[in-house]
């Protein structure tokens, strides 16, 4: 496997077939770590980068600052971390858990809640609602897939996820938090899928913040730029190599297969490819555009209980649109800021003309903000699935503030090189079973 990496998706799965004794080549035509989720540093980096004069001093030291493009947090419990853990890439990162997890609804931020005690005290629901949300909350975390039980005679496989919340008498106000900001769904296609993804996707939230009880999700100490950083360390303990810098002129095929990368004036042969959308443009359609607004503060956001980090979901239909408006709040607590300052980022999907107007809602809880960068960029998929030509090409990052889609991808991928589901194991137990 001949891994181009551009973004932490190649990176997590070159790591992923480094561990099954797949022989991995890392290219990166960038002369830094991480593409498009880059972390920028010093802060006269991020400044240069959107033609921007120069920080004021009080900015801080600039080189206190790890600026990370498009930051994303981990569920404690999902997926990714379970990947890091199987490729004991652990050893080479530190993280911290985000303070908060917060909804914005009828005028005011509210903490999302997701335990008894929390439902109990909000007040995002009346007294009825707080009654019956506790109700479908005891199912869903009572819910086994295998035990039909625990299903209230609701079939797991067939019963829409619109009939579950039908079924506990759930008003639309909750069905938007419960769908968006615990099951982490970007638009409300899921209401007319099988209940089960959405019941599994609860469950993951609330046993990812059983673990720290203050947020379900987690953050690397440097920013997000330590993943691919991690990853180098992990390919040498392997035998693998990591290019960087390196410039990709062609990639090869043979009978319309991927045969070999030709990159500066070397030839790299290979049976498959991983890459980003950037490698092969003939190949990726544009889904949409992104906007993401990079705001550097000197203060927590107001009403989050001076958290020094948080997720704030302002639901789609609190504005009339079609996507939700996320903020990703990180601070110095996570050593990308100088001591005392903040950084936070406002995205959504562009559906006007005016993508600036679209983020103003976000922005405004922000204020005041000391410096804002403003990026928009496509959405790109690719249009097949790289069976038949052996290239396998990752989504371009979306715009939420977590590493749902991103995971989706990655295990995507996985099924479509080595042709089988991916199974979350140590691989030490890969070593017992060898020995036995």
């Amino acid at each position: 496997v001949w891994t181009l990496l551009q973004t932490d998706s190649e990176c997590v799965l070159s790591g992923l077939m480094s561990v099954s004794g797949k022989k991995v080549l890392h290219m990166d035509s960038n002369p830094y770590y991480g593409g498009e989720s880059a972390s920028v540093s010093p802060l006269e980096e991020l400044y240069k980068r959107f033609q921007v004069s120069a920080p004021s001093k009080s900015m801080g030291c600039g080189k206190d600052w790890n600026v990370d493009l498009i930051p994303k947090f981990l569920l404690a419990n999902g997926p990714l971390v379970k990947m890091l853990l199987y490729t004991e890439v652990t050893r080479y990162l530190d993280f911290k858990v985000i303070e908060g997890s917060f909804v914005y609804k009828g005028g005011k931020i509210h903490k999302v809640p997701c335990t008894e005690t929390e439902t109990h005290n909000s007040d995002l629901m009346g007294m009825f609602h707080k009654r019956r949300f506790r109700k479908f909350m005891s199912f869903v975390l009572n819910f086994e897939e295998n035990d039909p039980r625990t299903h209230h005679d609701m079939d797991p496989h067939r019963t829409t996820m619109r009939d579950v919340f039908r079924h506990f008498d759930l008003g639309d106000d909750v069905v938007e938090v419960t769908g968006h900001a615990l099951a982490l769904h970007i638009n409300d296609d899921y209401l007319e899928q099988p209940c089960l993804m959405t019941i599994q996707r609860i469950k993951l939230y609330s046993e990812s913040l059983a673990r720290y009880s203050l947020s379900p999700f987690l953050y690397p100490l440097f920013g997000l730029g330590e993943l691919p950083q991690g990853f180098v360390r992990l390919s040498a303990v392997y035998g693998n190599s990591y290019l960087l810098n390196r410039r990709v002129d062609e990639i090869l095929m043979e009978d319309g297969r991927v045969a070999a990368v030709r990159s500066e004036g070397e030839v790299f042969r290979c049976k498959q490819l991983i890459c980003d959308p950037s490698y092969m443009p003939e190949r990726v359609k544009k889904a949409g555009r992104v906007i993401r607004v990079i705001c550097l503060l000197n203060h927590p956001i107001k009403n989050t209980h001076d958290a020094n980090s948080c997720q704030i979901i302002i639901p789609q239909t609190h504005l009339n649109r079609k996507s939700d408006i996320y903020i990703c709040l990180l601070s110095f607590a996570h050593n990308v800021a100088a001591e005392g300052k903040y950084m936070a980022v406002v995205s959504t999907m562009v559906e006007t003309c005016n993508p600036e107007k679209e983020v103003a809602p976000g922005l405004a809880l922000l204020e005041p903000i000391m410096e804002k960068f403003v990026s928009i960029s496509n959405l790109m998929v690719p249009t097949d699935n790289g069976r038949r030509s052996q290239i396998f090409i990752s989504r371009s990052y979306d715009h939420t503030p977590h590493f749902q889609t991103e995971t989706d991808d990655i295990l995507d991928l996985y099924h479509r090189v080595t042709g089988s589901e991916f199974i979350f194991r140590d691989p030490r137990d890969a070593d017992a079973d060898s020995d036995d």
